[in-house]
């Protein structure tokens, strides 16, 4: 049985001695063998930088990202055209339902195909591709796709 493996690297260097509110937020992340290392902090809300990218985030865009390879992959096997793909993805954390986590994610892909298959058969394609989406499978999130699908 083959297994795929992923490792991640984080890195913080200061001091927590003034406590909650004096040390940096602020870290690198890295996922090797990637060359790209990102400057990470927490939300603005819990003291980060509004600047930098938070895990937060990082979990809604692999949750986008992953619906969108699963797509195009399901499309492209399926000898469909996909032209366009953009998604304006969101994910909700109410900080009154304990634990404090990200509760939904809402993916709402647009999707652009080439003239041929019927909208019916690309939404089926769109739901193929979420089951199959390694990130959402792993999630605990509810995560709803809402596709808008057009023709060129």
């Amino acid at each position: 049985m083959s297994q795929h493996r992923y490792t991640a690297r984080c890195s913080w260097r200061g001091s927590t001695a003034a406590g909650y509110e004096g040390y940096e937020r602020g870290h690198a992340a890295s996922a090797p063998p990637a060359e790209a290392q990102l400057q990470l902090a927490s939300d603005p809300a819990f003291r980060g930088d509004p600047r930098l990218l938070n895990p937060e985030q990082l979990v809604v865009m692999a949750a986008a990202s992953c619906q969108l390879l699963a797509f195009l992959a399901v499309a492209a096997r399926a000898r469909i055209d996909v032209l366009e793909y953009d998604d304006e993805a969101e994910g909700l954390m109410p900080e009154d339902d304990r634990p404090v986590r990200i509760t939904r994610i809402a993916l709402r892909p647009r999707i652009v195909v080439a003239a041929g298959p019927t909208e019916e058969r690309v939404r089926r394609l769109v739901q193929t591709a979420h089951r199959e989406c390694y990130v959402s499978n792993s999630l605990r999130s509810a995560i709803e796709v809402v596709p808008s699908v057009s023709f060129r």
